[in-house]
């Protein structure tokens, strides 16, 4: 007996925390390359995009410069693909601003981050996230990051925030499958790991999908996991998780942020990028030699090539 697919969530399966790139002297929001990026992003296997994240450098983009890439990714891409916009700062105030700046640029959602340094209490949490729900018409997707933010969205927090009728998803980073499992478990909220190693893993346990970093070098690559997994062929999916993770480990956990090791693979691929904002620093010329053979060698292993 054969069942019909699950319908598609309303921001995708696979999304992208997409680079933003900057002109030579990073000065300027390189907008022409963004919505190349983006389109290319798109046609090979990206129904979401998610904008100003931190992969996107958004401590380092000004308000107006975050307005106006949501403008112009969504002149490139139209209706094919969602816009998550990050929306997330320390500033419940400021984070308020942003939210309503990216429902007026044209986001489908926003994407929102555990008030950051600060560590404020789990009330304080709670009430910074229903306040930008409130003042905010757009879909709401939380982001459970502690290890950077300092503070966790503890589970009974997420579950009393899943009653709120327009937080929808969440983005986990966590590195806690079982409080996640507990929260699919009990909630209607849309779970996206946020972590490349986990996509399989969390996939196979009723997440919805991905807000993948690496995904703006392997796009179809990534893809092709959820496809596999879809159609039940869970070996070839294991298989294909397996086959990525060599270049998730260069990009993510090789002692540089991601948006210094991908912003340096996509240069060396052709693909726009340019440099990261400082304090940052590009990757050395090791660094990109070895993402580029890391590249090569899954797309040479991808089903079709």
């Amino acid at each position: 007996m054969t069942t019909a697919p699950a319908p598609a969530p309303p921001l995708g399966r696979a999304l992208c925390a997409m680079i933003t790139p900057f002109t030579a002297d990073a000065e300027a929001l390189d907008l022409d390359g963004a919505q190349r990026l983006a389109d290319r992003l798109v046609r090979e296997g990206c129904d979401g995009l998610v904008l100003s994240g931190t992969t996107g450098e958004s401590p380092t983009t000004t308000d107006a410069e975050k307005a106006a890439l949501i403008r112009a990714v969504r002149e490139a891409v139209g209706d094919r693909a969602s816009i998550v916009a990050g929306v997330g700062t320390a500033d419940t105030r400021h984070t308020v601003e942003l939210a309503l700046a990216a429902e007026k640029a044209g986001a489908d959602a926003v994407l929102v981050v555990t008030p950051y340094y600060s560590r404020p209490p789990q009330d304080a949490v709670e009430e910074h996230f229903r306040t930008v729900a409130d003042a905010c018409g757009l879909p709401v997707v939380l982001y459970d990051i502690p290890g950077r933010t300092g503070t966790r969205i503890e589970p009974d927090t997420m579950l009393r925030l899943a009653e709120h009728p327009r937080i929808t998803a969440v983005k986990d980073c966590s590195y806690d499958l079982l409080g996640v499992q507990k929260l699919l478990a009990r909630t209607e909220l849309a779970v996206y790991a946020g972590c490349d190693e986990h996509i399989l893993a969390l996939y196979a346990v009723g997440g919805t999908g991905y807000v993948s970093t690496v995904a703006n070098a392997a796009p179809r690559q990534l893809r092709a996991v959820l496809n596999a997994f879809d159609a039940g062929d869970t070996a070839l999916a294991a298989r294909l998780q397996q086959q990525a993770i060599e270049l998730v480990e260069l990009t993510m956990a090789s002692g540089l942020p991601g948006t210094v090791t991908v912003k340096g693979l996509l240069g060396a691929l052709g693909l726009p990028a340019g440099p990261v904002r400082a304090p940052l620093r590009p990757a050395g010329r090791e660094t990109v030699e070895a993402l580029r053979a890391a590249h090569e060698r899954l797309s040479a292993s991808a089903p079709g090539s």
